[in-house]
């Protein structure tokens, strides 16, 4: 064989081997359901806090222990543990990332990420007034003598 055969043959190995080890890295986001079928694998589930539901959490006597109830896009809900301190502003989230493990009755957090809403909401009406009154009470300025 000729050197750039060679070459070229330890050059696809070499990506090959890159592309299999990335493989394992990818995730993909799974259901209630989906996640109930891989019971002790660590899954990432997008929920949404279940504000009809009480969230158990004691500052107190237990500052390492959060539970509550969540569900996803398709609407299965699970109890949900996270053993480390509540994070601020769960309750006000938009949505939840989820990356844990399924048990039997309950979906054991590791760590949640939080969505939460946006502080600045577009309304175009109050964009326009503010620009309105902005106008109204900045004097005109002449250009020709701005730059003189």
């Amino acid at each position: 064989m000729k050197k750039i055969h060679i070459a070229l043959l330890v050059l696809i190995a070499v990506t090959i081997a890159v592309l299999i080890s990335f493989m394992g890295t990818l995730s993909t986001y799974d259901t209630v359901q989906t996640a109930t079928k891989k019971k002790g694998k660590t899954v990432s589930i997008i929920a949404k806090l279940d504000h009809t539901q009480q969230i158990e959490y004691d500052a107190v006597k237990n500052p390492n222990y959060l539970s509550f109830i969540a569900y996803d896009s398709l609407g299965s809900n699970m109890k949900v543990i996270y053993r480390k301190e509540k994070p601020a502003n769960l309750e006000h989230s938009e949505r939840l990332v989820l990356k844990g493990k399924m048990g039997d009755d309950h979906f054991e957090c590791s760590e949640i990420l939080m969505k939460c809403p946006s502080k600045y909401k577009d309304d175009m009406n109050q964009a326009k007034k503010s620009l309105q009154e902005n106008a109204a009470t900045t004097p005109a300025k002449n250009n020709a003598t701005q730059y003189q």
